[in-house]
Order: structure tokens, then C-alpha cells, then sequence
């Protein structure tokens, strides 16, 4: 008898917000304060960047998809082939430590030592321009290169998400949490995980409110800010090397063998035979397409609303970090919120159900925010859209709030909802298909996701150059909706492949209790 029967069922309203016994504290504390860290810096991190690269001289929102599809998926692939090796030489603590620490030094030496000295490490913002002008068709990339400090520090952003949150945390909660416990644990660490992204919001609004920054010796507010944002990334990420350090010492050592999932050792795999796995195995290439069109669909949804934000901040660093921070708490607290209903819907209905959650909010919540940037697409900025109850509303005003309302609504049923049954579908693999396929899926496979949607905007920005990106939402809109059918394909599939694994997990322990 495990001791979860022994210790009886949870009262009811423990089961809905608190469904761990005294003996699981240990291991889940440890793990969900990980996971609030991780999310803490990526918060920041993410309004960051934004704000770089997005205000930068020469530069406008049309660059992100650029970065996406030319900067970070081929980064990803080298992390990738990079961690494919390291896993065959050094040990999993090793090569967690040997992952966080250059973007902790990369991160400290942009704020305190790159960007005072931006002037001098960018080429002149004129040469930018004149290469821009006559060569209009590789606009993008003169601007990448007359940015590339912001550049640089945007790829290393997305890949903090990609690598820290995707590959190291997850791969190493489904080492040593148990089935069982998976769906006790998972939605409470996207629970506790958002206190993280709410607190990130807060801090960044804080920080990079002008009102509080002291820059009347004419220091740039913005370089004040960053200095304190990345002293908070550099802390916080101290804290999480602390947390693994002491989950890896002091608790995987004290769990039972199955609790550890020790299995017998396997001959381990060259990174293309797990592309290949994705290929060849139905359940993992599902999991893929999952990723995928979520990658796809968010990529333009976000890179139009920046644009939005954009002309709202009117180029100020400062107004557009703090107005994403405002963002990132509002995703926050709804996320908050629908942990609570996830984690139950996770526990009272089945996993086709739980997963068909997020992309019905997405498909609903699109059709608004496409329509309001067609339809106010070629407008004046001033001019207004209609009237209500005596205040006017331009089509930037309109879309932007929109945009913050749909982008919040489906990033928190991503976060409470899409990570924890996308891991969920990992635990019935094989170790190897869970390490390697797993670096495969997620790292690679979430930068071709992003990137999908990047190479979209890519290829219509470059064969119109002069097009604007609300002008391109029609053709988006098409293509998302596609993706949203692949969506759906993907999950029923899937669905039906965890039913046969569950089966066949259950016949095997009947023939060894009998046996």
C-alpha cells in the first residue's frame, strides 16, 4: 500500500489548492521555488529585450521575427548538439551548473559594461540607415547588425526560456517525481511559478518608473534601470544554482529507487538518431506538432502587438518595459487564477479535455484581436474608431488593449494548462526518449515553433519590404487558423497514443505481480 492511500484522500479544499502530504513538502518546496526563480528572471528578461530591440534606432517591431527565425533557432540547434554531447560526458548536476552560468555572466556584463559603452560598440546609426536605404530587401539584417549587442542579448533571453524552463527543470521533475504525483505537482508549480512572473511585473514597473529614478545628473534612466534589473537576474539566479544544489544533495539521495526512476542503462543516443525519433515515433512528433502551432500562432499575435506598444510608448525604453511589466503582472495574476481551475480540470477530466482547453481560448480570443487590427489597419493614429460613453477610441488604443487582454488570457492558459499537460505526455516515455527526445521537442522543436511564425513574417516582409506588419494580418490570420486545425489533429492523436501507453503500463505490472 502506497503512502499516499495511507494517508487518506485530502479535504476538500486542500485537494483544490494545497494536494501535497507532509512527506512530499520536501521535494516540492525545493522544486516550485526553482521554478518561481526561473520564471522570475524570464520575465524580466522578456520585457527587456522587447524594449531593446524593438526601440532601437533603425529598428522597429518587424525585427523580432528576423531574430526568431536568423538568430535564436540556429542557436538553439548549436545549444542543442552542444548539450547532446555534454550529456554523454558529465553528470546531470554538472551540466546544469555548466548551462545557467554564462547567461548569468552574459546578462551582468550587458548592463554594466556593454551598454554604457553602446556608442562606441554599434556602428553609427547614419551608416545603418544609408546601408538600410539601398538595400531595402536586407533591411532587417543591417538592422541586426548595426543592434547586435541587443541582438545578442535577445537570443540569450529566448534561450533562457527554451533552456532553463523547457529542458533543465522539467527534465529533471520528471527524473524524480513519480506518475502519480505528477498531477499534484505539476499545476502547483506553474501556480507557485507565476507568483514568479507577478513579482517580475512589479519589479520592472517599479524599476523602470521615471518618476522614481533618480538621473538629474543626466545619467540615461534607462541604463539605470538595466542596472537594476540585471542585479536582480544575477541574484535570483544565484538562488536557483542554491536550490538544485541542495534538491541534488540533500533530497534525490533520501528517495526510494522508484521514486528516483532508476532503469536499466541504455546505450545512448547521437542527437540526429533523436531527431529521427521524432520522426519515426508517433507520440513524440504529436507532442512536436503541439509545440509547434503554439509557437506559431503566439509569434504573431506578439510581434503585432508590439507594434502597437510600440507607437503607444512613442520609443521610450523606459514606458515600454514598464507597460510590458503591467503586462507580465496582469498574465501573472490571471495565470494565478486559472491554476486553480487547471490543476482541477487536470484531476476531474481526462487529458484530451485538459489539452483542448488553450487552443479554444486562443481560436476565440484571436478572432477579436485580428479583427481590430484589420479593421483599424490605414487609419490615422489619432483619428477616432468610435465613441463610448463619452471617451473616443483610436484604432492604436483599441488594438493595444486588446492585444494586452488576449495576449494575457493566452499565455496564462499556456502556463496552467499547455506546459503541464504537454509534460505530462513525457512521463509514460523511455529515459531516452525523455532526455534526448525531450532536448529535440522542446529546445529545437520550441525555436521551430517561434520560428515557423517568424519564417511566415520573413518571407511576406521580404517580399514586400515596404508593408507594414498590421497590414500582413490578414495572411496571418489565415495561417493561424491552420495551425489551430493541426492543433487540434495533434492532441486527439496523442490522446489516443497515452490511452495505449496507460494500457500497456498496466498489463505489465499485472504480469509481474502474477509472474
Amino acid at each position: 500500500m502506497s503512502s499516499d492511500t495511507k494517508q487518506g484522500e485530502f479535504s476538500t479544499l486542500r485537494a483544490i489548492f494545497f494536494p501535497i502530504y507532509r512527506h512530499e513538502i520536501k521535494k516540492f518546496l525545493p522544486m516550485a521555488l526553482m521554478m518561481l526563480f526561473i520564471l522570475f528572471n524570464y520575465t524580466i528578461l522578456r520585457n527587456v529585450k522587447d524594449s531593446l530591440v524593438v526601440n532601437a534606432k533603425g529598428s522597429d517591431e518587424g525585427i523580432i521575427s528576423f531574430l526568431k527565425l536568423y538568430g535564436t533557432t540556429p542557436s538553439a540547434i548549436i545549444f542543442m548538439l552542444i548539450y547532446s554531447k555534454m550529456a554523454n560526458i558529465f553528470s546531470r548536476e554538472k551540466i546544469f551548473y555548466l548551462c545557467i552560468t554564462p547567461f548569468l555572466v552574459f546578462f551582468g556584463l550587458f548592463a554594466f559594461v556593454i551598454y554604457p559603452n553602446i556608442e562606441s560598440l554599434h556602428p553609427y546609426p547614419e551608416t545603418v540607415f544609408n546601408l538600410q536605404s539601398n538595400f531595402p530587401y536586407l533591411k532587417w539584417f543591417i538592422s541586426m547588425w548595426g543592434n547586435w549587442s541587443y541582438c545578442l542579448f535577445y537570443i540569450l533571453s529566448e534561450l533562457w526560456g527554451s533552456v532553463m524552463v523547457s529542458l533543465l527543470f522539467w527534465q529533471f521533475a520528471n527524473e524524480i517525481i513519480r506518475s502519480e504525483e505528477a498531477k499534484r505537482f505539476y499545476p502547483l508549480f506553474g501556480f507557485i511559478g507565476n507568483i514568479g512572473l507577478v513579482m517580475a511585473g512589479f519589479t520592472v514597473s517599479y524599476f523602470c518608473n521615471t518618476s522614481i529614478l533618480n538621473t538629474t545628473d543626466g545619467t540615461d534612466p534607462w541604463q539605470t534601470s538595466l542596472y537594476a534589473l540585471m542585479s536582480m537576474i544575477i541574484l535570483s539566479g544565484a538562488a536557483i544554482m542554491g536550490l538544485y544544489l541542495y534538491t541534488s544533495r540533500k533530497i534525490v539521495p533520501t528517495l526510494e529507487p522508484k521514486e528516483a526512476k532508476v532503469k536499466k542503462s541504455k546505450p545512448k543516443l547521437s542527437m540526429l538518431e533523436s531527431f529521427k525519433y521524432i520522426f519515426t515515433s508517433p507520440h513524440l512528433l504529436c507532442i512536436a506538432v503541439l509545440v509547434l502551432c503554439y509557437g506559431v500562432t503566439i509569434n504573431f499575435i506578439d510581434v503585432l502587438w508590439k507594434g502597437q506598444v510600440k507607437i503607444y510608448a512613442q520609443g521610450d525604453n523606459n514606458l515600454f518595459a514598464a507597460y510590458m511589466g503591467e503586462f507580465s503582472t496582469t498574465t501573472g495574476i490571471i495565470s494565478l487564477v486559472l491554476m486553480i481551475v487547471g490543476g482541477n480540470i487536470l484531476r476531474r477530466f481526462s487529458w484530451k479535455v485538459s489539452a483542448c482547453v488553450v487552443p479554444v481560448v486562443m481560436i476565440l480570443t484571436s478572432i477579436v484581436f485580428f479583427s481590430a487590427i484589420i479593421y483599424g489597419n490605414g487609419m490615422p493614429i489619432s483619428q477616432p474608431m468610435f465613441t463610448a460613453f463619452g471617451v473616443s477610441f483610436t484604432a492604436v488604443a483599441l488594438a493595444t488593449q486588446i492585444g494586452f487582454w488576449q495576449g494575457a488570457v493566452s499565455k496564462a492558459s499556456k502556463y496552467s494548462l499547455f506546459d503541464s499537460t504537454k509534460e505530462m505526455a513525457y512521463i509514460p516515455l523511455d529515459n531516452e526518449l525523455k532526455t534526448k527526445g525531450k532536448a529535440a521537442v522542446d529546445v529545437a522543436g520550441g525555436r521551430i515553433g517561434k520560428s515557423g511564425g517568424a519564417l511566415t513574417f520573413s518571407i511576406l516582409q521580404t517580399i514586400f519590404p515596404a508593408a507594414t506588419t498590421p497590414s500582413l494580418a490578414p495572411y496571418l490570420a489565415v495561417v493561424a487558423f491552420a495551425m489551430f486545425i493541426a492543433w487540434f489533429f495533434a492532441i486527439g492523436k496523442l490522446s489516443t497514443s497515452l490511452e495505449k501507453k496507460e494500457e500497456d503500463s498496466k498489463e505489465e505490472s499485472l504480469k509481474q505481480v502474477t509472474a
